[in-house]
């Protein structure tokens, strides 16, 4: 089938990265790129770091400044919520009743964040950290003697913490698992990033769920479930994100915890894609659907879905890789927690190390704080057996080993 029109339902980095390689490709139909929000294509990862700090302005932000956009013909819809895709004709129906002809559709509309319910006169207490906009107004709140509590101890809520504590703001955490972090890194990775983060300066409350969240009276107080209390100027909740698939709901596209496609990115539906935080992709090497709302992961999945739309190979199933700045260190993580054996290499009491997670001797994932070279070599070497002192040694190199061991 030939494409002429290719449309993408939200506008963020997977539609941004599918465009640019649309154009790299030389794809020269029409792309057109309908968001909900009022802004263009920014990055989010800066959002909790250095746009909260007031490093980056908006401007520095932008995945397709205007003048890109003008240069490769790429049109840009903002502030228009798309509500379905018609099986039969393939057009985008916007809430304002237009209809967009389109030869294919990519629905990369991301998620939002999980939210709690709000007791009391002022909710606007309670934030989120999703946008552009969530970001300014949180970032007016961030002022020396402030007191933060920060609800829920993942990457996004240590990253906020970190701001926020960089900025003088008094900050504590509140996360209902025994450790932040250890879903995802494991017990003993998550106990020195958590001890990196009381030494800065954070209180941790750790193991007790919330009770409830009232905000009034000029302060927020979290009431946990064994009765204690933190009271504080405002809070921010980082428990997750609901990825948006009401589009796909309504078009009759296949949903199960996120829009079902196959591992070249295709739906239930002919000529309609998805891709990026809303999608649960399927994966050869795990044998399941996964949705995975890592930075990289848009990326690649948005690079993969539009050289399918073009016939080229869309599959994309490498080892998952994300960062997070925080506490003065960089953390770079790959693969799976998945281990019986963890190996460093480099001195986890002086901070900067790697650590492999081994399981029965095949490396599953890696951690790196401060040495983000050595996590390319990490995802090479991942499915291969290898010996727990060879990536001990700091004098052997990571990427020789790929030569010296096999896929187990």
């Amino acid at each position: 089938m030939t494409l002429d029109t290719i449309v993408t339902v939200g506008a963020g980095q997977t539609a941004a990265v599918a465009a640019r390689t649309l154009r790299r490709r030389g794809f020269e139909g029409r792309i057109l790129l309908v968001g909900d929000e009022p802004h263009p294509p920014y990055q989010r990862p800066p959002l909790s770091k250095e746009f909260l700090a007031g490093q980056q302005d908006r401007d520095s932000l932008l995945l397709l400044p205007e003048q890109w956009r003008e240069e490769q013909s790429v049109e840009l819809l903002t502030g228009a919520a798309a509500t379905r895709i018609d099986a039969g004709t393939g057009s985008v129906e916007l809430a304002d009743g237009r209809r967009l002809a389109a030869d294919a559709v990519l629905v990369a509309t991301g998620g939002r964040p999980r939210t709690l319910p709000v007791r009391g006169p002022e909710p606007d207490r309670v934030h989120y950290l999703r946008t552009i906009d969530d970001a300014e107004g949180l970032a007016t709140r961030l002022h020396p003697g402030a007191r933060l509590v920060m609800i829920g101890g993942g990457l996004i809520g240590f990253e906020i913490a970190s701001t926020a504590q960089t900025l003088g703001v008094e900050v504590t955490v509140v996360e209902a698992d025994p450790l932040p972090l250890a879903r995802i890194f494991g017990a003993e990775i998550a106990e020195i990033c958590a001890c990196t983060a009381q030494a800065s300066g954070v209180t941790l409350r750790c193991g007790v769920p919330i009770d409830s969240v009232a905000a009034g009276r000029g302060e927020v107080v979290v009431t946990l479930a064994d009765g204690a209390t933190v009271a504080a100027d405002i809070a921010v909740v980082g428990i997750g994100i609901v990825p948006n698939t009401e589009i796909a709901r309504t078009s009759g596209l296949a949903v199960d915890g996120g829009i079902l496609v196959d591992a070249q990115g295709r739906t239930s539906l002919p000529q309609v894609y998805a891709a990026g935080d809303v999608a649960a992709r399927f994966s050869d090497a795990a044998g399941t659907h996964l949705r995975v709302e890592h930075f990289d992961n848009a990326n690649k999945q948005g690079m993969a879905t539009a050289n399918r739309m073009l016939g080229r190979t869309g599959v994309v199933d490498t080892p998952h890789w994300f960062w997070s700045d925080q506490f003065g260190a960089n953390l770079q993580f790959t693969g799976s927690a998945r281990y019986s054996q963890l190996i460093f290499r480099g001195s986890a009491d002086a901070g900067e190390f790697t650590a492999f997670y081994l399981d029965n001797g095949v490396v599953r994932g890696a951690f790196a704080r401060d040495r983000g070279g050595e996590i390319g070599a990490a995802r090479e070497l991942i499915g291969r057996a290898v010996p727990p002192a060879r990536l001990a040694d700091e004098s052997t190199d990571l990427f020789d080993l790929m030569d010296e061991v096999t896929v187990s």
